[in-house]
This record gives structure tokens, C-alpha cells and sequence, in this order.
């Protein structure tokens, strides 16, 4: 499986897997099983997009639009990060 994901995938968080704000820290965390990930401005604005119906194209788009950058680069940034929590399983896809 590659970890890749394609145009028209749709990511989501998975079951136990949630964005949460840690009000006695004043962050945004990515809360998993066991795990704590501190979220910076990037990662809380791809991540706000994820809902499992916006394809990968979309959230790319609304985020190029949104930041008026170009969407190639968006894209490879948005890819990255993605993956790595895919790579974890703090992300999965629908088709």
C-alpha cells in the first residue's frame, strides 16, 4: 500500500482519533490513542478540512485559495503531512 494519496481520496481521523483544544496549554492537539501531538497554525488549517468528504484535490484548492499560494506547492506540503499521519494510522482514506 502506498501511502500516497491519490486526487480524489477523501482523508479522515479515524475512530479514537480527534483535534481537540488543551485549554490548560492554550494549543490545538491532535489527540490518539496514547498520543499527544501539538498542532502549529499549518497542521490546524489542513486538518480543519479533513472531514471525510473533502477530497484531497478540494482541501488543497480551498487552502491555495485561502492563502492565495500556488496550489502545486500547497499540495507537496499538504502531501507531506498527510502521509506522515497516515503513516500512523492517525489518518486513513476513503475512495
Amino acid at each position: 500500500m502506498t501511502l500516497e494519496l491519490r486526487q480524489t481520496d477523501r482523508p479522515y481521523l479515524p475512530r479514537g482519533v480527534r483535534v481537540q483544544r488543551d485549554e490548560v496549554r492554550d494549543r490545538t492537539v491532535l489527540m490518539a490513542p496514547e498520543k499527544v501531538i501539538e498542532l502549529d497554525q499549518i497542521g490546524m488549517a489542513i486538518l480543519s478540512r479533513v472531514d471525510g468528504s473533502a477530497r484531497f484535490s478540494e482541501i488543497v484548492q480551498d487552502l491555495a485559495a485561502t492563502y492565495n499560494a500556488p496550489a502545486d506547492r500547497i499540495e507537496t506540503d499538504v502531501q507531506r503531512f498527510l502521509q506522515t499521519l497516515r503513516s500512523r494510522v492517525y489518518l486513513m482514506v476513503r475512495e
